[in-house]
């Protein structure tokens, strides 16, 4: 369970130890030392053991809590770092990381559970990036998502396991296709021309017995308001962005199926790539050998339709059923490689990781309230339209339980329109620069209560809002 505590600010006075080399900048012997550590898979009981070990070692801003357990009764544990651990706190962006939804694909397990205890050093050490993103961020560590298949995969002798041990959950389950399929309604209702493109959970029902793995990182995904996330993967080198699934399922199993945020989604996975040892060089063969799998030819990034369709995975459940842009990231052409390769693929990947959570402070936050009140507005609608466009993108945020919203943004001019029912539109025109690394540019809205009578359904207000907004150009 979250359990709150005392708010802290890192500073140089709070934390300050004897200076010393850490994170591989010191000296060889430390480094080999540090490495050696790392060389290998760490089980259930040795991850919740590190986790522990990290949490006693920074109390202040970190809390360990559970989401949900797997099939076979393995906790899903989560390890958070903030100021203020087990709170949230508006306009502080919350990041998620997810490593290890294919059992045997555990790069990002142990790359995750690396990153955590590197974020506990550096706040000791005082790093600067390290302290300046905990200040301004809150982040949660979710290494593995199923533990009972990398169990499988991890007690499987390597000549013996396959490309599939231990990737479905113990149910024999792929994760990453069993979440709501929210696709096939966006597509369906771009088809009929209703004009309703985001929060998509309400209109979906099936009759699916779901994973309890599935069910825990879903829910778990509703109930704080993250802004940015990554879901870490193996079997290729290349960062992939929504959507995942095809338009028509039957018709083209390859094609580009761009998401609203197409140009920020490519964005987002080009700062991981681009920060990658190796993602988006041109100094690697293609995974598979063939020129359609030649990603870093394309900048380490690919549109996850246009590689493969994927239908019910997680990454499109994040973007349509709530506010958080997720990408996947494939870290290795091969699965489970030899644990004596995980310090190279932690020196491969930690600028990337970092670099990308900064991506957290891109773009635009703030607090919605009411003009007379000064109360917080909650599920006021925030629209963005960029400056070259007549009409917004149709996808549109919502402020959570304090009036407060996030919009990840690339550089460049917009118009961003709130509309909350019960009040008058507002809107506001901003020059996005994304100079200030550790804060998105703050606009704040004060909305005032409107004298006319509300529209009679959300599908004719949103109609409605959408053909104001583009009168207006």
């Amino acid at each position: 369970m979250l359990h709150a505590m005392r708010p802290v600010l890192l500073a140089t006075a709070l934390l300050a130890v004897t200076a010393h080399a850490f994170l591989g900048f010191g000296n060889g012997a430390a480094r080999k030392a540090e490495d050696s550590k790392w060389g290998h898979y760490h089980n259930q009981e040795q991850l919740e053991t590190k986790l522990r070990e990290i949490n006693d070692k920074c109390p202040e801003i970190t809390t360990l809590y559970e989401i949900g357990q797997s099939v076979e009764g393995r906790s899903l544990v989560v390890i958070q770092f903030s100021t203020t651990p087990g709170e949230h706190v508006p306009t502080k962006p919350e990041v998620k990381l997810i490593g290890n939804m294919h059992g045997n694909e555990p790069i990002g397990r142990e790359l995750l559970l690396r990153f955590a205890e590197t974020l506990c050093d550096g706040a000791i050490n005082n790093d600067k990036e390290i302290v300046q993103l905990l200040n301004a961020t809150s982040i949660h560590i979710l290494p593995s998502m199923n533990p009972d298949g990398f169990e499988l995969a991890l007690t499987t002798e390597p000549v013996q396991r396959q490309w599939l041990t231990g990737r479905s959950n113990i149910n024999g389950v792929d994760l990453n296709r069993d979440f709501p399929d929210l696709d096939s309604i966006f597509y369906e209702l771009e088809k009929i021309k209703i004009p309703k493109w985001d929060h998509l959970l309400s209109l979906f029902e099936d009759n699916v017995d779901r994973q309890p793995e599935t069910i825990a990182v879903g829910q778990w995904t509703l109930s704080l308001p993250f802004v940015l996330s990554a879901n870490f993967h193996e079997g290729d080198l290349v960062a992939n962005y929504p959507f995942d699934a095809a338009i028509d399922e039957n018709a083209q199993k390859t094609a580009y199926s761009a998401s609203p945020d197409d140009g920020t989604f490519r964005w987002l996975a080009k700062a991981y790539a681009d920060n990658h040892a190796h993602m988006s060089k041109n100094d690697h063969a293609p995974c598979d050998g063939t020129s359609q799998d030649a990603f870093a030819r394309q900048g380490g990034i690919t549109n996850g339709a246009k590689w493969y369709s994927v239908a019910g995975g997680m990454q499109d459940f994040n973007y349509l059923a709530t506010n958080a842009m997720e990408i996947t990231l494939e870290l290795s052409c091969e699965k489970m490689p030899n644990g004596s390769q995980l310090p190279q693929f932690w020196e491969d990947n930690r600028k990337s990781i970092f670099e990308y959570v900064w991506k957290a402070h891109s773009g635009i936050k703030g607090l919605v309230v009411d003009a007379i009140t000064g109360e917080p507005i909650q599920r006021a609608v925030v629209w963005i339209r960029n400056g070259t466009e007549s009409t917004p993108i149709k996808h549109p945020v919502t402020t959570w339980s304090e009036g407060d919203f996030y919009r990840i943004l690339p550089a460049g001019k917009y118009e961003v329109i709130v509309a909350a029912e019960g009040y008058d539109i507002a809107a506001k025109n901003v020059t996005i620069e994304n100079k200030v690394r550790d804060s998105a540019m703050v606009v704040n809205f004060a909305l005032n209560p409107s004298a006319d009578e509300p529209s009679e359904s959300e599908q004719e207000q949103i109609a409605e809002l959408v053909n104001e907004i583009t009168r207006r150009r």
